[in-house]
Formats: C-alpha cells, sequence, structure tokens
C-alpha cells in the first residue's frame, strides 16, 4: 500500500505547457539563435502573407520573387476588373461580381492544370532533391523563368484531383464574393460617406482577399494555429477562405435584411476587423476548421443543451445530434406534463455513460449469460452495467419520471411567490448547497487552497496510518455523495417541475431552457445547483414583475444564462490568476529573470486596461492565454476541444522502460479516483480539470476528458522525467509543495497559510494506493547503527510471531472450520525424504521463475504479496542453491552408513550433524537430533485450533540451545497477538476464548518451537551483530547457510512467512 499525492491544476492544458521551460532561461541567454532567428522570419513572413515565399535561405533569381507577386495580386486584378465596370456603371453590382468569380476560376483552373502537367510530365534525367539541414529547407536550383523546378517551387500542386476542382470553385466564389463584399460604393454608404475610411478598407480589405486566395490555390502557408499533426486531406488550405465567408455572409444578411440597426453595427464592426484577419491568422488566434467545429459542438453541448464535453470525437457527434433532437422533440410535444416527463427521462438517460449503455443493451440482445460475464470482468475494465447497476439507474428513471409528472401536475400552475412550494424548494437547494460544497471543502487539505483546513490529518505520509487517519473523512464523504447523488437531483426536479412557465405556450427559450435544466441536474449535479441556487435568490429578492429578468425571461433560459456567466466566470477568474502568476514568476524567480523582465513588467501595468480585456476575450472564447516565449507578452491562443489533442486518448503514447510501472498502476488508480471523485476530496470535479499526482519519482498528468451521473472519463499520463537539472528544478519544486501540506510536523489548532498560494498547482489530498515500488533509498546511516540493528533483531520474533498467528487464524477462517478438529498431519518425513521433497520443491519453483521475464509487462500484476515481489529472482536463487551443496564439509566428522544401499542424500544429512565434547579417555558422545516434536496436549479447542503445522516443530536444533533462547521468547506480546483474534467463526464466546488461549501453555511451547528455529537460521545462534552485509544480502533472500536455513527451505510456506517478516 502507498500514499499518492494529489494536487489539482487550475489551469488548461496548452496555458501551463510553455510553464515548463522557463527553468532554462536566464539573463544572458538568447530567445533564439541567430540561425534559428533567421529561420523563424522567414516562416513568419510565409505564413503572414499566406504562402509567398519572399525570402529564402539560398540566393534566388528575380522572376522567382516577380512571379509569386504577380501570382499574389492576380486576384485583386480580377477582382479590380469587375469593379471598374460597376463603377462606370457598365454592369450591376452582382454581373461585376459573377464576372470577377469567373475569370478567377479560369485563372485557377490554368493553374492547378499547370502545375499537375509538370508533376505528370516524365523527363528522361531527374534531379535529386537536395535537403540543407541547417536551414531545414529544400535547396532549389532554377534554370528558367518556366522551367519545371520554377513551377513546382511555385505551384506545388494538390494531392488529390477532387481538390484541384473543388479549390478552384471555391476560389471563384471567394473571388465572386470579395468584388461584392469590397466594392467602394457599398463601403461609401456603409460609414456615412466616410471616403477614407472606404479606401483603407477597400486596399487592406483586398489584401485580406489574395492572402485567402494564394492560400487556396497556390501554396498553402504553415500555420501558426495547427491543430492536426499531419494534414492529409489538406483542409487546412481552406482555413483562411472560410473565416473570410464568414464576415462575407453577415454582410449579405445585412443586404437583404433591412432596418436591424444591430446588424448594420456588427457588420461595420467586422469590416474593421477582416483588416485584421492576416495578423490574426499570423498569430494563430483562428483555431482551424476542425478544431473549430469540435470546439463549437463542444461548447453548444456544454452551454447550450446541459451535457458535457465527450472524450472522442464520435460521441461528442453522436451527443450533439441526439441532445439537439430531445429539444425539437420537447418542443412538438401538446401536453405540458408529457413534455416534462419525456425532458426528465430523456435528462436521466442522457447524463449515464453512452459506451456502457450500447455494450449493455446490446450484451443483453445478444447473449443469455450475461450474469455470468459480469462477473468475470475486473471493475476497472468492465464495458457494461451490473445487474445491480441497472436495478440502481432504473429505480432512479422511475421516481425521476413519477416526481416529475406528479408534481408538475398537481402544483405546477401556482405562480411564484414567496410562500410558495417552489420557494420552499429554493431554500431547500440552497442549504444543499452550502452543505455539500462544506463537506467539500473540509477534505482537502486547503480550504480555497489558501488556509490549511484545520480537520485534516496532520501527518498522512505513513501508509498504515492512512486508512485510519481519514476514516472521519471518509464518513464525510459518503455523507456528501448521499447528498449530491440521491438528494440534490430529486429536489431540483421538484424546482424545475413546479415553474409555472411550462405551463406557457411551447417555444424555443421554453424547449431548449428546461431541457437543458433537466439534463444538467444529472450531468453536473454541483454545477447545477450553484445554478438553480442564483436563480432562486434572485428571483426571491426581485419580486417585481415589471422587471425584465421576470418579464421576459423563462426560468430556463435564466438558468441559460447563468450557467453561461458562471462558466466564463470561473474560467476568467483562473486566466487573470495565471497572468498575474507569470509576471510575478517573471521577477522573483531568478532563472526566469531577464534584462527586459522590468520593461515588460512594466507595461503590462500600463497596459492592463488591454491585458484585462484580452483576458476577457480570451474567457468568452473558452481559448487559452499563452505566453510568448514563456515571457509576460500574452496572446490569446485558438479555441481547442477540452482534449486539447486530435486523434483517440492514448494513440500518440510512447512506450518506454517505464511503460510497465504505469500500466500496473492504471487499474487500482481508477479504482481510487473513482472513489475520490465521488466523494468530492479531489475538489469540484468538472471536465477540463487537470490533476498531477505524485509517487516517489513517478509523476502521473490526469485529464477529466467527460464527466456525467456516476462515472467519469479520464485520461491518465505517466510522465518520464529523465534525469536532467530541468526536470530534477521541476520535480523538487512539485516535492517542497507536497511536503509543505502533508509532511509538515505538528501544527496549532489554526488556519495556517499555503506558502505556495497562486502556483498553478494547488495541493488536494492524499490517496492510499497499492502500487510496485522501484524506488531508490539510501540506507546510510539507518543499518550501520548498531542500536537500529540490535532493535531489528530483537523485533524480528515480534513480528514473525504477529504472522504466524494470524496465518493459522486466517487459514482456519477461510476453511469455515467451525466445530471440526484440524485434520490429521501427515507422518514425520525422515531426513532423506525431507532432502528430496526439497530439492523436488526447488527444482519445480526454479524452473517456474525462470521462465519468468522481467521485461514482460503481462507477469506484472497484483495476485501475489506485495512484499515478495521484488526479489522474487533471487530468493528462487537462494532456496535453490540451499539443498543442493557439498557431499562433505570442512570440518564435519563422517559417519559410514551401515546399510548398504543408503543414498548420498542421507550420508550427507548424517555428515552435518554437530558433534558433542568428548568423555573419558577418546571417548564421543553423539548428540543425537530429536526425530520429532513430542506429543502436545492442549488445554482447550481454541488452542488446538491455533496451533502451527507439526512440520514446522521439527527443527534440527538442539533442546539445549532451544532452552538458551527461550528467554527472548516475547510471552506478553504473545498474549496481546492472540487478544487480537475475534474469532468470529466461532460461536463461544470471544472473551473465554482468549483466556483458554493465553493460559494454554502447551500453545506458547508449538510457537516457540516454530518461531525459534526461524530466528537462529536468520540470525544463527551466536549472539552476535549482524552486519549491514548481511542484513542486506537476507533482504534479497541470501541467507547464510545452516542447519536451520536447510531445514527452513524445506518448508516452503514457513520460509516465505520468514522472509516477509525479515523484510
Amino acid at each position: 500500500m502507498s500514499v499518492l499525492h494529489f494536487s489539482r491544476f487550475h489551469y488548461r492544458e496548452d496555458e501551463i505547457r510553455p510553464k515548463f521551460g522557463q527553468i532554462r532561461m536566464g539573463p544572458d541567454v538568447p530567445l533564439l539563435d541567430y540561425h534559428k532567428r533567421d529561420f523563424l522570419l522567414r516562416r513568419f513572413a510565409q505564413t503572414a502573407l499566406g504562402g509567398p515565399r519572399l525570402r529564402l535561405g539560398q540566393s534566388a533569381p528575380p522572376y522567382v520573387y516577380v512571379n509569386q507577386v504577380i501570382l499574389f495580386l492576380t486576384p485583386w486584378a480580377l477582382g479590380g476588373a469587375g469593379t471598374l465596370l460597376y463603377q462606370l456603371d457598365v454592369l450591376q453590382d452582382y454581373y461585376a461580381a459573377a464576372l470577377s468569380g469567373a475569370l478567377m476560376l479560369a485563372a485557377a483552373t490554368v493553374v492547378q492544370a499547370t502545375a499537375l502537367g509538370v508533376r505528370r510530365r516524365r523527363a528522361s534525367v531527374q534531379r535529386v532533391q537536395m535537403h540543407n539541414n541547417l536551414t531545414d529547407e529544400d535547396v532549389w536550383e532554377f534554370s528558367s523563368c518556366a522551367g519545371s523546378e520554377t513551377v513546382k517551387f511555385l505551384i506545388p500542386g494538390k494531392k488529390y484531383v477532387a481538390n484541384v476542382v473543388g479549390h478552384s470553385v471555391l476560389a471563384g466564389v471567394l473571388c465572386a464574393l470579395g468584388t461584392w463584399y469590397l466594392l467602394p460604393n457599398r463601403l461609401t454608404s456603409l460609414y456615412g460617406g466616410n471616403v477614407a475610411a472606404s479606401a483603407t478598407v477597400f486596399v487592406f480589405g483586398w489584401l485580406t482577399v489574395c492572402i485567402g486566395e494564394y492560400a487556396l490555390v497556390i501554396n498553402t502557408p504553415p500555420e501558426t494555429a495547427a491543430f492536426q499533426v499531419l494534414d492529409r486531406y489538406e483542409i487546412t488550405a481552406l482555413m483562411r477562405s472560410f473565416y473570410i465567408l464568414v464576415f462575407v455572409a453577415v454582410d449579405l444578411a445585412e443586404r437583404f435584411m433591412a432596418d436591424v440597426p444591430d446588424l448594420k453595427l456588427a457588420n461595420q464592426i467586422l469590416h474593421v476587423v477582416f483588416l485584421a484577419l492576416p495578423l490574426l491568422w499570423a498569430l494563430g488566434v483562428l483555431p482551424p476548421l476542425d478544431a473549430f467545429f469540435l470546439w463549437g459542438m463542444e461548447q453548444m453541448l456544454e452551454i447550450g443543451l446541459g451535457g458535457s464535453p465527450m472524450s472522442s470525437d464520435i460521441r461528442l457527434l453522436g451527443m450533439v445530434f441526439i441532445s439537439a433532437g430531445t429539444a425539437v422533440a420537447s418542443y412538438f410535444i401538446p401536453s405540458s406534463v408529457g413534455a416534462v416527463i419525456f425532458m426528465a427521462g430523456f435528462g436521466f438517460a442522457l447524463s449515464l455513460n453512452p459506451s456502457k449503455i450500447g455494450s449493455t443493451l446490446k450484451h443483453v440482445t445478444t447473449s443469455c449469460l450475461a450474469a455470468k460475464k459480469f462477473e468475470d470482468v475486473p471493475a476497472y475494465c468492465r464495458t457494461q452495467f451490473r445487474w445491480r447497476e441497472i436495478i440502481f439507474y432504473l429505480a432512479v428513471f422511475a421516481l425521476a419520471l413519477v416526481e416529475a409528472g406528479l408534481l408538475h401536475h398537481e402544483l405546477g400552475s401556482q405562480a411564484f411567490s414567496k410562500t410558495s412550494l417552489q420557494a420552499v424548494m429554493s431554500y431547500v437547494i440552497m442549504v444543499l448547497l452550502l452543505t455539500t460544497w462544506v463537506l467539500r471543502e473540509i477534505q482537502t487539505v486547503y480550504i480555497f487552497g489558501i488556509f490549511r483546513n484545520p480537520f485534516y490529518p496532520k501527518d498522512v505520509t505513513v501508509t498504515s496510518g492512512v486508512a485510519e487517519k481519514q476514516k472521519g473523512l471518509s464518513r464525510i464523504g459518503a455523507l456528501r455523495r448521499i447528498l449530491t447523488t440521491g438528494v440534490s437531483p430529486f429536489a431540483m426536479i421538484a424546482f424545475l417541475s413546479l415553474d409555472s412557465s411550462l405551463h406557457q405556450v411551447p417555444s424555443v427559450s421554453i424547449s431548449v431552457g428546461f431541457t437543458r435544466s433537466f439534463r444538467m441536474v444529472w450531468q453536473n449535479t454541483e454545477c447545477a445547483l450553484l445554478d438553480v441556487a442564483l436563480v432562486s435568490a434572485v428571483q426571491l429578492l426581485t419580486t417585481n414583475t415589471d422587471l425584465w429578468w421576470n418579464r421576459s425571461l423563462d426560468t430556463g433560459t435564466r438558468l441559460l444564462l447563468v450557467g453561461f456567466i458562471r462558466n466564463r466566470l470561473f474560467q476568467f477568474v483562473s486566466k487573470l490568476q495565471f497572468v498575474v502568476t507569470v509576471l510575478w514568476t517573471s521577477w522573483t524567480e531568478k532563472k526566469q529573470r531577464r534584462t527586459s523582465s522590468a520593461t515588460l513588467i512594466t507595461l503590462n501595468v500600463v497596459f492592463f486596461p488591454v491585458l484585462l480585456t484580452l483576458v476577457v476575450l480570451s474567457a468568452l472564447l473558452a481559448s487559452s492565454v499563452l505566453p510568448l516565449f514563456s515571457l509576460p507578452i500574452f496572446l490569446i491562443g485558438f479555441p481547442r476541444p477540452i482534449r486539447s489533442w486530435p486523434g483517440p486518448v492514448g494513440e500518440t503514447a510512447y512506450v518506454c522502460h517505464d511503460t510497465v510501472y504505469y500500466q500496473q498502476m492504471v487499474p487500482r488508480m481508477v479504482s481510487a479516483l473513482q472513489a475520490a471523485f465521488s466523494s468530492g476530496s479531489l475538489g469540484l470535479c468538472v471536465a477540463g480539470s487537470h490533476y498531477l499526482c505524485r509517487f516517489q519519482d513517478r509523476l502521473l498528468w490526469i485529464l477529466v476528458l467527460e464527466r456525467g451521473f456516476t462515472y467519469c472519463c479520464v485520461n491518465i499520463k505517466g510522465l518520464e522525467l529523465e534525469e536532467t537539472s530541468c526536470h530534477s528544478a521541476e520535480v523538487r519544486r512539485v516535492d517542497e509543495m507536497f511536503e509543505a501540506a502533508f509532511e509538515g510536523e505538528e501544527r496549532p489548532r489554526r488556519l495556517s497559510l499555503n506558502h505556495h498560494f497562486g502556483n498553478v498547482l494547488t495541493p488536494r489530498t492524499v490517496l492510499p494506493v497499492k502500487l510496485y515500488s522501484d524506488a531508490r533509498n539510501v540506507l546510510s546511516g539507518i543499518i550501520d547503527l548498531p542500536e537500529n540493528r540490535w532493535q531489528m533483531k530483537d523485533d524480528f520474533v515480534e513480528v514473525l510471531l504477529w504472522m504466524l498467528v494470524h496465518h493459522c487464524y486466517k487459514k482456519l477462517e477461510r476453511a469455515e472450520l467451525l466445530d471440526e478438529t484440524p485434520k490429521q498431519e501427515s507422518p514425520q518425513l525422515t531426513p532423506p525424504e525431507v532432502l528430496n521433497k526439497t530439492r523436488e520443491r526447488t527444482s519445480i519453483h526454479s524452473s517456474r521463475s525462470d521462465s519468468l521475464s522481467m521485461e514482460s509487462v503481462d507477469h506484472w500484476t497484483d495476485n501475489g504479496h506485495l512484499f515478495d515481489l521484488e526479489p522474487a529472482r533471487r530468493t528462487s536463487e537462494a532456496q535453490r542453491i540451499l539443498p543442493i551443496l557439498f557431499s562433505s564439509l570442512p570440518g564435519s566428522v563422517e559417519i559410514e552408513d551401515e546399510l548398504a544401499g543408503e543414498s548420498a542424500t542421507g550420508k550427507f544429512y548424517k555428515s552435518i550433524l554437530p558433534a558433542s565434547p568428548t568423555l573419558g579417555a577418546g571417548k564421543r558422545q553423539e548428540s543425537k537430533l530429536p526425530r520429532g516434536p513430542p506429543p502436545v496436549v492442549f488445554s482447550s479447542h481454541s488452542s488446538e485450533l491455533l496451533a502451527v503445522p507439526r512440520q514446522w516443530r521439527t527443527a534440527p536444533c538442539l533442546e539445549a540451545e532451544l532452552k538458551e533462547m527461550r528467554q527472548i521468547f516475547p510471552e506478553d506480546w504473545f498474549h496481546f497477538v492472540l487478544r487480537q483474534l475475534s474469532f468470529s467463526y466461532l460461536k463461544e464466546d470471544r472473551f473465554s476464548l482468549h483466556g483458554d488461549s493465553m493460559n494454554d501453555p502447551a500453545l506458547r511451547e508449538v510457537y516457540t518451537q516454530a518461531v525459534l528455529p526461524c530466528w537462529i537460521g536468520v540470525f544463527g545462534a551466536d549472539p552476535i551483530l549482524p552486519s549491514p552485509g548481511q542484513i542486506f544480502r537476507t533482504y534479497n533472500g541470501d541467507i547464510p547457510w545452516s542447519t536451520c536455513t536447510h531445514w527452513l527451505a524445506g518448508k516452503q510456506e514457513l520460509f516465505r512467512l520468514a522472509l516477509k517478516a525479515f523484510r
């Protein structure tokens, strides 16, 4: 069992990513080397202009640059022809736009046909393309103005014929709409006759159109905002054209929808923003198309439909369609009771895990043996619901439907007042919100991340005491789980069902708002509690019906608006904290401080309104705040989904030597996380929350991808930390924060502050998890101290005694021996038989151990004992070597056997018998080993049940040795261990059984005969201090040879218990 320290990130993954790498920065280190600076300038110019490479890493003929300029200005020239004909009143505006579009379509077709013809042309001699590694660019050789090399350089061409046709047609449409969008007369009327503003918009607007056309037809530039690693289907070329068409669509809407002042104002503003599109593209503020649509669906599902971000694109797409269909269907239900029941039922069903629902339905319909399969699959990888889960969900589903239908039918028509039942439910919801919040904060180490929680245990680093110290917190977590899962949803369903606005004429706002609200109750109960409490509080305080809040908005729309404000407000606070942290650390951290830090901080303070506006825009767009080069120069990152990366989870995972530890760690980690999330010990858990888990030298990065009713989808990343100065500094800072939170000394009963407040990490709690350990511990100053070694030698007897008693007790308890006596023991084995059995078992164990591959991941399971995994190979080697020794030892006395057929094993056994002192003149008296333990008569039935096996009392020790060693047997400790037994499987009185066992000298004798030989076999009979090397070798299973060790090796189970007690 190990303890894992958990802390929470307050920011998105892309916001904190630049944080790693700041440690390398210093006042004299340049941000970019000279060759990187030149490369950046070339790439940035190419990205800003849409693809033209006007600056190369080599010398090129002038016609290369002239050709690029001509291709770049071609759309402007073709659009200018149509504009001129319109200004001369030769053509109408739409005819002029159509002419420009047709000319651009013809030009794009010619360009693509030329590129396709050059690519398909087969020359007799093909020049090998060279690559310059210093400039990271290809080296081109130009022969003529229209040569094949020049054409390939200017127009790389498309991969697919469909893109050749599609992009050419889109280029014509874009040029036609751009001409219509930028007609001078239209711009003059839009800005009230301001010729200067119209001319500025016309010139720079066509520059934007030319950039979009060049990226679409000629050469796609490297985009700063990249979401996919590879652009397989050439979607990147469509990005700039798409945003141009969005601006044109607003202008077209304003043209055909006259007399809409708000739309005209928006069109005027967007014409100005249209000029800044090249800068936004270059800075990476606008997202790629795939990220944009995924982000849009995610925001619509979370904000508009009450769902949660999904863990995959397929789940997101399917959930958006199902949720939108539910809202549309509720609009067409004529009965208000039917609509309420429909929305309540689908709100609960859609909040469950969709993959488990599908797997369960498929499994039930295709198999009749579902119950057995449910039991065989482990909990962490089960893909279907168990039967008890199905029964629980069906019961909750039925209760929700009955409650919603009855309350709405009987009391739903009552208007809201301070004495109505809906107002009473408002007070109940406020109390539930306050109670769950208090119960959640009590379980974390810091309240609000600032003050230390006085109820949190003072020291939870000792593994054995974590469960006991957190017992009170576990009860608080169980209470909170009941309130959150079983009480709060039904209270909010009652509040929504009693709303009188559901009896109004069905409208889009009512259908969408209440469909979202009924789902939020189950999908995100804690946030729904906050939203409902805020709406009800405002409704109780503002009883005036003439207010816009009460007159124009129904309860569902209010909850939607409050939910959006709450979501964006939380993001604004976290992003503002991140910005302040970067500003503060850029000066306080020595390795982050540069010569320009003071100037940059001053500029941020002077232009704080601009910085605050940037943070507000970032929060409204749900995008990240990006510090450029980890400096206090902030940009807005492009909006993207919560997952922050494309593709399935784990697709880009890197397999290394640390993978085996993380793989075996995940199943038990999932169980621990499930309990922590449900109890609230990890704080408010929503989709997008980041957690960092620390265990020895391992780090786990946990991202919550999806959250619903009683389930949570997470992505667990094992971080590989190489031994570099950068990584060591980062880990040291994390360890300092955890030590200050969890490993501090006893503190007084008053609130203390979090000295690391403001950091991106906030310590939360400690979770006990059974894991493998590969920590490299240094025992210098521990095993080399004599007093520690004496203490360990004395403690070995007590630990082994504890393990033997509990081993015998659990063995009987598992067998459910209530009134039966122990089975007849096997007859005593003669010494040759003992050695033959030992060799037999050892050979089998050796063959099994040799087949175990430490490089195989499949053998790392949690089925064995915790302390037997690390030195398993050395233990097997020691057991294999012990019985197979020399046939004659130096200093031993050879005794010839009188029997002719005696085996060599029997001779070896006799050759190691110790000789007794001689008596008389030249006579020697042999001291024979005891042939077997004397019969033992127990005085009670409980003592007979707790007796050790008879084979464990056949140690080849002299009676004189055992008599001298009896004084180290801890009789008081033995009585204490017996008193800890519950004897739950016996019907007799527990206290009388304790008394009978402790007063039975025979029970003490049998444990003495089993414990003392093990103590002699491990440490020897001589009263000497074991050396540190001997302790280390014994820990690894390499025990020095002796007669007791040889006997102990033949008792595999006893040998394992003794080695486990030593460890």
